[in-house]
């Protein structure tokens, strides 16, 4: 089954689906409860997000949200359940908290079926949460800005969204991770043909949250210190960062007697 007529490779289009989501539920399986009970989506780019949540709606999937996703969802005529109401702990100090809570990390950590893990989940009232949808704060997007301020650097910097996606990949043989619009298409897909992913994709969807996050991190050791003023030529040695973090792109597939060779590619730096 393939969702929107979209290509796998390329995010959706913002806005509302073409058709009621419903519709492409298999026959018979309306109204059922999916493996995937619980999702939270907590996006700074909503590319693709109203559809996508969508169809996870169209499955009975519950939908946990924070701030403007929240907003988001709701004008788009979704029910969804705020954050600070499924953990019971308000938001606070500006938007910095409110992931970090053992009622998040817990659902996305503990092991299924692991006795241990099931009665410290049964002890302290804790809930599965079974599929996570988060993308970061544009740290890079910001610190390219001319004349960006310190303030504005360090807002930018995601603490929440990388911890959840973190967790999540961890546990990834039972939590599906997704950090990346263009793979919405055949999460969904999955799900509404079967009311869950494969291993599988939630093994690709881990790793690629690994390299994402890495990469996020990288770029923050790059930038902050120039923009804290710290300069390596009138640092002492022994304060200037021993290890140099460097990001960079697949540009093309190198080509040996006129074929592709296989590993080998051309990389460009970001930065």
């Amino acid at each position: 089954m393939h969702w929107l007529g979209h290509s796998r490779k390329a995010p959706f289009a913002r806005g509302q689906a073409k058709f009621p989501v419903d519709a492409l539920l298999p026959s018979g399986e309306k109204g059922g409860m999916p493996t995937v009970r619980r999702a939270l989506l907590s996006v700074f780019d909503k590319t693709g997000l109203v559809p996508f949540a969508q169809a996870l709606a169209s499955r009975h999937i519950e939908l946990l949200s924070t701030g403007g996703t929240a907003r988001t969802l709701r004008e788009a005529g979704l029910g969804v359940i705020e954050l600070s109401e499924f953990t019971g702990f308000p938001e606070m100090l500006d938007g910095r908290v409110k992931t970090l809570h053992p009622r998040v990390h817990g659902g996305l950590l503990y092991v299924r079926g692991n006795a241990a893990h099931e009665a410290a989940v049964a002890q302290h009232g804790l809930q599965p949460i079974d599929l996570v949808v988060v993308n970061l704060y544009p740290f890079e997007q910001t610190v390219a800005r001319p004349g960006v301020t310190l303030g504005e650097v360090i807002e930018n910097i995601d603490i929440g969204g990388p911890a959840m996606l973190r967790s999540a990949a961890k546990n990834h043989e039972f939590v599906t991770v997704v950090t990346d619009p263009a793979d919405y298409a055949e999460v969904a897909d999955e799900v509404l043909a079967k009311g869950e992913t494969t291993l599988e994709l939630r093994r690709r969807l881990a790793a690629k949250v690994y390299a994402r996050t890495a990469a996020y991190d990288a770029a923050i050791a790059a930038h902050l210190p120039r923009h804290l003023g710290l300069r390596e030529d009138s640092m002492e040695a022994d304060r200037v960062p021993g290890v140099l973090a460097l990001q960079a792109s697949w540009v093309q597939t190198l080509r040996y007697g006129g074929e592709p060779a296989p590993g080998r590619r051309a990389l460009r730096p970001l930065w």
